[in-house]
């Protein structure tokens, strides 16, 4: 009985990045907590499909990828090896490093990191029946060509026109043969290499399996920001994938609460225990701990860490917010807002970070749905919201290398005592239970994710009416 057919990822990540001007390799960038690279990795890896990856990277950078070889993240991966000046070059260097000619290879660029299991598959099994395999989009655009005078003289059948995007995959022996027959060529030139085996083995049938609009390639300034909203997306449909009353499995896991006793803080708590943690909660109301002194908070975690011999999640649920009109608030008063909301994270952060590294923990803050434009009476709250999510993003990049995740919920109106003093009783329907946003949190807290504003909203967790 002969050896089932091997399966290597081949990821592509020679480029300089010269177009998204950041003056790093663009697969190196950062992007919710972690370089673009490691997001497509992390689905490569996570394909049952696929037997090896193998990385070829700018030879330049090459010693930046060094520590995915050795952290344990990514045991499919088995080398970096230098790329050539080119694509084609590239490729062609990948393919003398492989054996097989039975071989699948899937040929895909370092900076789409949004390639899902479907096309994965689709690429894969599609090899059984052919050698050749492209991956392709319909063009929402009317693609136009222009002649020598640069006029328009052609409208091509916009019905019949695609992106092409990647995974490319092949049959080892397939692409290496057109890429021999393409060294012979004095003329040659390839931006893709299914361009390759189209023009060099016109015989090969070259068949497409449908990619998404998200499998994007970051390329330019503008797709850096794209990017990080999928992300953001990603991170949303995981609120919505909360809304059954299910819980995380956290047995074993110590979980921190600063701001425990009462609202969401309170629910976080309850939550917890009930998925099996081991919950300890500081305020000022119930164990007289400061939230905005680190001598408060180090002594809370030192608490935690002699009895427990660990941390795992550490969450900030305290906050303030008083509604008056910045000229007519006392000073003192708004400093209070902005040492409570802002300060106060920044102090736990600080003090966590070495308890969180021991375990590969996961801090948790909370933001607010007026971070993205602040509010006539409460423009020094709102401030303080958008800045607590300035400081997730960026200690999910510090924090990366250090195996330590932040994320941050943004809940949308929520009922809360704090929420009812400041505005009164609202319209039953137009908030959200405390337990449903605590419930999200603990989601967050179980998953790999990172960087990342997790929105949680009214209408998504109104169980009468999930479709709304």
């Amino acid at each position: 009985m002969s050896a089932p057919t091997r399966t290597v990822a081949v990821v592509l990540a020679g480029g300089i990045g010269v177009r998204v001007g950041l003056g790093i390799p663009k697969q190196l960038i950062k992007i919710a907590g972690k370089a673009i690279v490691e997001h497509t990795l992390e689905s490569l890896q996570a394909s049952d499909l696929i037997d090896e990856i193998v990385i070829m990277m700018n030879a330049a950078s090459i010693g930046e990828l060094d520590h995915l070889l050795t952290g344990g993240q990514f045991p499919k991966l088995t080398r970096v090896l230098p790329g050539g000046e080119t694509r084609s070059d590239t490729t062609q260097l990948a393919l003398a490093a492989l054996d097989g000619d039975d071989t699948k290879v899937l040929l895909h660029d370092a900076v789409r990191p949004f390639i899902d299991h479907r096309i994965i598959h689709d690429c894969v099994a599609a090899l059984d029946s052919y050698d050749a395999v492209d991956t392709a989009i319909p063009s929402a655009d009317t693609i136009i060509r222009l002649g020598e005078t640069g006029h328009i003289d052609d409208i091509p059948d916009r019905s019949r026109l695609r992106r092409g995007q990647t995974p490319q995959a092949f049959r080892l022996g397939t692409i290496r043969r057109a890429y021999e027959l393409a060294r012979e060529d004095p003329d040659f030139r390839a931006t893709d290499d299914c361009g390759v085996v189209f023009r060099y083995l016109p015989d090969v049938p070259i068949f497409v399996v449908d990619g998404t609009a998200e499998n994007m390639k970051v390329t330019e300034p503008i797709d850096i920001h794209i990017a990080d909203k999928l992300f953001q997306l990603q991170s949303a449909s995981l609120a919505l994938d909360t809304r059954a009353e299910t819980l995380p499995d956290l047995g074993g896991k110590s979980v921190v609460v600063f701001g425990g006793s009462y609202g969401i803080g309170q629910s976080v708590v309850t939550l917890a225990e009930r998925a099996g943690a081991r919950v300890h909660e500081f305020s000022r109301s119930t164990t007289g701990t400061d939230v905005r002194n680190a001598d408060d908070i180090q002594k809370a975690l030192d608490e935690v860490a002699a009895s427990e011999g660990r941390i795992d999640v550490v969450v900030v649920t305290a906050g303030l917010l008083r509604v008056q009109e910045l000229v007519d608030a006392p000073l003192d008063g708004l400093i209070e807002t902005i040492d409570t909301n802002l300060v106060a994270p920044v102090v736990i952060a600080r003090q966590s970070f070495e308890h969180l590294h021991r375990t590969g923990g996961q801090m948790l803050l909370f933001t607010s749905s007026s971070y993205t434009r602040g509010r006539a009476g409460y423009g020094v709250y709102s401030a303080t919201k958008a800045g607590v999510v300035n400081l997730t993003q960026a200690l999910s990049e510090e924090w990366a290398d250090a195996g330590v995740r932040i994320n941050c919920i943004n809940p949308q109106r929520t009922h809360t005592p704090m929420r009812t003093a400041a505005f009164g009783d609202e319209p039953a329907g137009t908030l959200l239970a405390a337990d449903d946003v605590a419930r999200v949190t603990l989601n967050v807290a179980a998953s790999d994710l990172t960087g990342q504003v997790v929105t949680v909203q009214v209408a998504a967790m109104r169980h009468d009416d999930v479709s709304a």
